[in-house]
């Protein structure tokens, strides 16, 4: 029986929003089901989010937003990968997003929205279901 690979992640705050403790508990919930899990903490800025996905070689970016951020900064994530052409990694975002903008950072290309009180294997189960595990 084939074995199924580890899915890789890399999880951050953009920005200056000082919030972490929903982001440090999704790394550990995801790190606790079997996915390598790279934290970067916060305040970091969307090319040193990029640079680190690509060295680290990962399969997915998770950043969490409460500041009313996220629409400006997925898209500036989602440009830097276009434009450094990472290509098969997944763009997560969670936090606090009003149901509207989940609508749009989708059609812009983030792969799921998580908001509050989203359970723990539904987030785990979605990650799994985007790359077939």
């Amino acid at each position: 029986m084939k074995s199924k690979r580890t899915i890789r992640g890399l999880l951050g705050k953009v920005g200056l929003d000082g919030h972490e403790n929903g982001i440090r508990i999704v790394a550990k919930w995801l790190a606790d089901s079997g996915m390598e899990v790279t934290y970067l903490g916060l305040h970091n800025t969307a090319e040193s989010i990029i640079n680190a996905a690509i060295q680290e070689q990962v399969d997915f970016i998770g950043c969490s937003f409460l500041g009313g951020e996220h629409l400006h900064f997925s898209q500036k994530l989602l440009h830097l990968m276009e434009e450094k052409q990472v290509k098969g990694v997944k763009l997560i975002v969670g936090g606090v997003i009003p149901p509207d903008d989940v609508l749009e950072l989708k059609r812009k290309g983030v792969a799921a929205v998580f908001t509050p009180g989203t359970r723990r294997d539904t987030i785990i189960n979605t990650i799994l279901n985007l790359f077939d595990q």
